[in-house]
């Protein structure tokens, strides 16, 4: 079996917590798709030795939820400073009008190289552009860009079932399915393309929009046990805004996470994306049920929403991941972003020793994995996955660095990614995409986003 040797490294954060959350290294060997060794290793004969001197090594980042229909659609004037809920109206729901295949090639492609570029190997996308009648096949190209890339991919297969209260003048393409078509057609997309098993290159999960406004109340509990009779997990939004409790509080004389226990959707088969407005009650109902957070800073604070309470649920053994959520409203949609603006928020109103690198590595690496039923994904551990991003030190950006392992998120910017692996696969190499060509897909872009405002 082929073997890879990553040698010289400065050091690794490893995903774990704790005392193991760094790893002195300096040297990896990579056997087929798993990590064979960590120490200081000597080459062996035949092995591929890739010099890692001045990098650190990260496990590949896992992005728990993502909307890559809306990379492009940054920064569009109508909806820059506006909330969610008008934002919605303003950006999603109108540009669903552009839904087509071409599109939705271009748009997964932009979205899916600039997570890899940023170092991550499995990607959660929340695609919920779905209706009666669809002319294209969106699941099975969502699949297939991902397989160009070489990267895991867990489809959060989306939807709705009514049309929600807040859309103003929806067109066509955001039309609801019904509740048997709609579960029909995720069922399908299991028989197609979910694998059992912590070392899984494709899942689907179950997602519709929202909860409290995607779906009738009535049908809450069929999606719920739908999931687990197909044993597939489960996933949506839920407290984003304060519009979720103000809505639950009137219409439900609750609170969301009250109404989503009500109807069987916390769980440990349970993720919901955002979680920022919680009382403690929530946050404890959360952790005691294993319900996992996909939480998702930079659209939080770009839409001004506000913090989740990740610390918090952590604190009490819950269980955090990241999520970068779409380019709509994250212009900056790659996990070194979101890492750092993690890092960020949360010194900024907790306290300077309330969020680690260390632990912000490990929810955007262990703890979406764990989310994801990807268990044998997310750490530096002999035995795992070999997901791995290398990052060079050797940029003016951490000149000066005391402390070079924190680099690629406290330093911020554009880390410069010199090797990834998804599966002992390199998919990444000198921070390049073998094959990919940058200038066709950012010239396909150009003409997607002047047709969408010549229209």
């Amino acid at each position: 079996m082929a073997t890879t040797l990553l040698r010289n490294a400065t050091g690794m954060i490893t995903g774990l917590a704790g005392t193991a959350a760094r790893a002195a290294g300096p040297d990896l060997r990579i056997e087929g798709e798993r990590i064979a060794a960590i120490g200081r290793l000597e080459p062996l004969p035949g092995e591929t030795v890739l010099d890692a001197t001045d990098c650190v090594v990260y496990p590949g980042w896992v992005n728990t939820h993502h909307h890559l229909f809306q990379s492009l659609l940054k920064g569009i004037p109508a909806g820059i400073n506006l909330q969610l809920v008008p934002w919605l109206n303003a950006v999603p729901v109108a540009y669903r009008r552009f839904a087509r295949e071409d599109t939705l090639r271009t748009a997964a492609r932009i979205g899916m190289a600039e997570l890899v570029l940023s170092g991550c190997t499995t990607i959660a996308d929340h695609h919920y552009a779905y209706w009666p009648g669809m002319p294209f096949d969106a699941s099975a190209l969502l699949f297939e860009v991902a397989a160009e890339f070489g990267v895991r991919f867990v489809l959060l297969r989306g939807g709705a079932t009514k049309v929600r209260d807040t859309d103003i003048h929806p067109p066509p393409q955001a039309a609801p399915e019904t509740l048997d078509g709609m579960l029909a057609s995720v069922e399908r997309d299991v028989q197609r393309f979910h694998q059992r098993g912590g070392d899984a290159m494709r899942k689907v999960v179950l997602a519709p929009t929202t909860p409290t406004w995607s779906v009738p109340e009535p049908e809450l509990k069929a999606f719920a046990r739908a999931a687990r009779r197909m044993g597939i997990g489960l996933h949506s939004h839920m407290s984003e805004s304060l519009d979720y409790v103000t809505y639950c509080r009137d219409v439900h004389g609750c609170w969301p996470i009250e109404f989503c226990e009500r109807h069987e959707w916390l769980g440990r088969d349970v993720f919901h994306a955002h979680l920022v407005h919680l009382q403690p009650h929530e946050i404890r109902m959360l952790a005691d049920s294993g319900t996992g957070m996909s939480h998702c800073p930079q659209s939080n604070c770009r839409l001004g929403s506000g913090i989740a309470p990740a610390p918090a649920l952590d604190a009490m053994g819950g269980r955090v991941s990241i999520g970068v959520d779409g380019a709509a409203s994250n212009e900056a949609a790659d996990m070194v972003s979101e890492v750092h603006a993690a890092w960020l928020v949360h010194r900024a109103r907790d306290g300077a020793a309330s969020t680690s690198v260390e632990g912000v590595v490990r929810w955007g690496t262990a703890g979406g994995a764990d989310l994801l039923g990807l268990g044998e994904v997310g750490t530096l551990e002999v035995g795992k996955q070999a997901d791995i991003a290398v990052y060079s030190l050797d940029e003016l950006r951490y000149a000066g660095l005391h402390d070079p392992l924190i680099g690629p998120v406290a330093a911020g910017g554009a880390a410069r990614l010199k090797h990834l692996f998804c599966a002992g696969r390199s998919i990444v190499r000198d921070g390049e995409i073998p094959g990919f060509n940058r200038g066709a897909l950012l010239q396909a872009a150009r003409v997607q986003v002047q047709r969408m405002v010549g229209h």
